[in-house]
């Protein structure tokens, strides 16, 4: 049976189209006895408004999305969960994407979105430099570049993480604990967030006199668990005098799973490897041994990438695209710490 349409409530109330539309949008124009005869024949219809309609006609959209490429991985669920908290707020709602880190399953998502036409799309994508999002603003939706920092002439708006400082404070924090030769776990040519992580580990290096060739790459297919393990076992291949003594990994999940791994292979953390991981998700305090990480405000990015959709989806004249830069800081926990620090210590630059 096909639903109660506009045209069946006017004819059981016995008035025009318009008379119920007015009733739907504007009630108070309406005289109260006719209001209750619309109003009566909704409910005895169970007549239900067309919103995606009407808001196609009227050229608006409650409708954004978030699309990330690893839904797996508790840091994006985090941020999506705190973005969604706030576009309820401003009765948006907020469709999830899982790219799964494939760049084909990306662009079939911006079709979508785009043939849905959504209000805005907030991505951390696997390709900035992909024309697909550049389309994006052409059609009139508004796109906010999430865990991501745009340099000079900015084609959207975007907000992330200092990752070049997260990645610095992890390392000299390992420093200070006495290690020299110190393992990145990671492929820092993957992702524009890893790559600057890199870059922030060599600076320390750098900054406390140590030769940038003491930081061994531990390459990780993938920023999983899974790819830990397989990096935990690539550094016990490396002979004992010259396997590195710490490892900073690009995310918790990789520091969890080389945590796994050295655990069942019979090594001590921090005793025999410290370990210092990124994001600083839940998991990381709950582990066996609680996992010091470089912390990224994700309420921060998840609630301003939704202000920052807002902003440009209902601006009036010409846009100007905002880039918001968060600060990280490192939580010192077990895993890394000696004895001079105290557990949950937290420290910024």
């Amino acid at each position: 049976m096909a639903p109660a349409s506009v045209k069946d409530v006017a004819s059981l109330a016995g008035v025009s189209l318009g008379t119920v539309s007015n009733v739907l949008n504007r009630p108070a124009t309406v005289r109260p006895v006719i209001r209750a005869r619309v109003e009566a024949a909704i409910e005895q219809l169970g007549f239900v408004r067309n919103e995606s309609a009407r808001q196609l006609r009227a050229g608006t959209s409650r409708l954004i999305a978030y699309m990330f490429p690893d839904a797996s991985n508790p840091f994006f669920t985090d941020v999506a969960r705190h973005a969604q908290e706030r576009a309820r707020e401003a009765q948006l709602v907020l469709v999830l994407c899982d790219s799964d880190a494939d760049a084909a399953t990306e662009d079939d998502y911006l079709d979508l979105l785009q043939q849905q036409r959504v209000r805005g799309v907030l991505i951390t994508a696997m390709d900035y430099k992909n024309p697909r999002l550049r389309e994006l603003s052409k059609r009139g939706i508004a796109l906010v570049l999430v865990d991501r920092i745009e340099g000079e002439n900015p084609f959207a708006c975007s907000i992330g993480v200092d990752d070049v400082t997260g990645g610095w404070l992890a390392v000299t924090h390992l420093i200070e604990q006495g290690h020299e030769r110190i393992a990145f776990v990671g492929t820092p040519g993957a992702y524009p967030q890893v790559k600057d992580r890199y870059r922030g580990a060599l600076k320390a290096l750098g900054d406390h006199g140590l030769p940038l060739e003491e930081l061994v790459v531990i390459e990780a297919s993938r920023l999983t668990a899974d790819a830990g393990r397989t990096a935990g076992q690539r550094i016990l291949g490396i002979p004992v005098e010259e396997r590195p003594t710490a490892a900073f990994c690009a995310n918790d999940l990789l520091a969890l799973g080389l945590l796994q791994e050295m655990t069942l292979q019979g090594l001590r953390v921090p005793e025999d490897l410290a370990i210092v991981g990124y994001d600083d998700i839940d998991f990381a305090q709950a582990a066996t041994v609680p996992l010091t990480s470089v912390r990224q405000p994700r309420d921060q990015l998840g609630e301003r990438a939704v202000d920052l959709i807002l902003a440009e989806s209902s601006a009036a004249g010409e846009h100007h695209h905002e880039q918001v830069i968060l600060r990280p800081e490192l939580v010192v926990r077990t895993s890394s710490r000696s004895r001079s620090y105290a557990e949950g210590t937290t420290r910024g630059q």
